[in-house]
Parts: C-alpha cells; sequence; structure tokens
C-alpha cells in the first residue's frame, strides 16, 4: 500500500531489511529523483540510473547472482526512457506475479515548483523539448500515472527543503538501526602540506616536542615513554580537557545535520609525535563512545627517523 509523506504524517511501518533490497525510483521530471538518489547513494546503495524497464530483470538476476557484493540496489526509471517506458508497468506487472520483492519511491511536487525549478535550471523538459514546460508537465502526469497508482511511497518536494528529503530518505531506507556517520581521525605533518579532506583542524605545535629528547626522537607518540612525557604538562592537560568538551559538543551536531562523513586532523611539525599522541586520544575516546571511528597517521613513516615506529605502532 503506498505511503505518501505529508506534513506530520509519520512511516507506520519499515519493510524488514532483506539480504537483498531493489529500490525502483520514479516519478515527475523536476520532482527531486536526482537528490533522493544522492542521499540512498549515502545510505550504501548502488544506483543505476535512467535503465530502460525491459532490461530491470536480468539485472536484477545479475545483482542476485553478486551475493553480497550487491545488497541494495536502487533503479532509476522514468520518461527519459522515451518509448522504452512504455514497458515499465508491464514489466512491474511480471514482477509482481513472479513474486519479486520490490519497492518503488515516487517523486512528486507541484506544476508551480517544477517550473519553477526548470526556469532556474534553463533546462528542456523531456516530454516538452521544443514546447511549453506546463505542456511536458501535463504529458509527463497522464504517462506515469499507472506507475504513480503501484508507488509504494510517494514524497513529494514542493516545500521541502533538503535536509527534510533526506531525513526521509533515511528513515524509509536506512537500516534498522540507523546510519552512523563515519569519523575519520588523522594526525598529520604541517611540513608535508595540510590534508585538503579535513572538516576540522587543530595545530598542536605549541605542546612539548619529544623530538629535542634524543631517547625519543626515534619513537612516534604512540609509544608509551612519547605519550607519558607529552601527557605530563599542564598545557597538554588543559588542551586535552578542552577538546573532549568540544567534540563531545561538536560530534552530535554533526550526527543531527546528517553529515556522512567527518575528517578530524591534528597537526604538529612532523606528523611524529605531538599529532600522534593526540589523534590517538581522540581516537579512542571517540570509540569507548560507540562511534565508527578509524585513525590514520599519514606522515608517520615520511619522517628520517622512524627506526622504531613500525613495531610500536
Amino acid at each position: 500500500m503506498e505511503q505518501e509523506f505529508e506534513e506530520g504524517k509519520e512511516v507506520q511501518e519499515q519493510p524488514k531489511e532483506d539480504k537483498f533490497r531493489l529500490v525502483v525510483v520514479t516519478g515527475m521530471s523536476g520532482g527531486g529523483k536526482t537528490q533522493a538518489c544522492r542521499y540512498m547513494e549515502d545510505l550504501g546503495y548502488f544506483v543505476v540510473d535512467n535503465l530502460p524497464p525491459v532490461f530491470i530483470p536480468k539485472f536484477v538476476e545479475l545483482c542476485k547472482h553478486a551475493g553480497d557484493h550487491v545488497g541494495k540496489v536502487v533503479l532509476v526509471v522514468d520518461t527519459r526512457s522515451r518509448e522504452f517506458f512504455d514497458t515499465f508497468i508491464h514489466v512491474l506487472d511480471d514482477m509482481d506475479k513472479e513474486d519479486v520483492p520490490y519497492e518503488m519511491l515516487f517523486m512528486d511536487a507541484s506544476d508551480a515548483c517544477i517550473i519553477r525549478r526548470y526556469k532556474e535550471t534553463r533546462r528542456r523538459h523531456p516530454m516538452a523539448p521544443s514546447s511549453r514546460i506546463s505542456d511536458g508537465i501535463a504529458k509527463e502526469r497522464e504517462r506515469l500515472s499507472p506507475a504513480r497508482a503501484k508507488a509504494t511511497y510517494i514524497i513529494d518536494t514542493s516545500e521541502l527543503k533538503k535536509v527534510e528529503l533526506r531525513d526521509k530518505i533515511h528513515r524509509i531506507f536506512g537500516n534498522s538501526d540507523g546510519e552512523q556517520m563515519s569519523i575519520n581521525v588523522l594526525s598529520f605533518g604541517f611540513k608535508f602540506g595540510m590534508p585538503l579532506d579535513a572538516d576540522m583542524v587543530f595545530d598542536v605545535r605549541f605542546l612539548p616536542n619529544p623530538f629535542y629528547i634524543e631517547s625519543m626522537r626515534h619513537k612516534s607518540g604512540a609509544v608509551p615513554e612519547v605519550a607519558e612525557y607529552i601527557a605530563g604538562f599542564p598545557v597538554t592537560q588543559d588542551f586535552m580537557e578542552h577538546l573532549d568538551g568540544m567534540m563531545d559538543f561538536l560530534v552530535p551536531q554533526y550526527v543531527k545535520e546528517g553529515k556522512s562523513q567527518l575528517v578530524i586532523a591534528v597537526g604538529c611539525t612532523g606528523g611524529m609525535h605531538r599529532s600522534v599522541f593526540i589523534a590517538k586520544h581522540v581516537f579512542d575516546r571517540l570509540k569507548d563512545k560507540g562511534l565508527p571511528v578509524k585513525l590514520e597517521h599519514r606522515d608517520l613513516m615520511k619522517n628520517d627517523v622512524w627506526e622504531h615506529v613500525r613495531e610500536e605502532c
């Protein structure tokens, strides 16, 4: 049964997460299919855009034989298929008869909204390349009416902000346990350049530097001796206390905002001692909170002095 999203109306029941999940996305040109598919890609779906309907059964078979490599698939089918689109409903009917499980998302918007979007992008409507946009919308609505009647979900994006559309997509097509933002904690050396993909950069070159201690020069910031040296100064303790509080505040805000990946970069001069120590501290703390976090020491092996690093880190 179709579930239509309107203000104040929530999903009543979520489909059970299967090993293979097929979602067919269709709808009005300018209705938000592209944006919806981007959010589904963030959820781990393999998206195939503008697939001729006649190829759907064969493609589904290929995906099933691929096993765990292709577990969640989105097929975008719309009027861009031109004459191929006429077989769409027949293909869906055949899938229903053969009990092939699938869900269909229909993306819609008001005529006024679609016209405004086309005016903004200055693109031609696929159903009216040489006439008025309104004519194309009318033709497309008529052609899509049988598909709309078969839809599992209908989302009208006329009044939706992008973040609201994302939330709806995540609520319907996300895992039952919820999708978590992935966090990457990275240590680096400023002399090798700042990481271009960092969302937050912390410069810890003000902390005491073990490089000037001969017994620690060749050891990384992950070695207990070096870590204890760096952590033994009041300035380090004060900084870590402020840093922990900042992480406790910021990370949940990024999760709430819907960010799919967060890169936290910590830099010192060479990327061997202080940045490694602080990055590991951030990693351990986030990991203890149950967050999906990875740790990378980008420049650790670029230094001239690292003879004890590999076995210690």
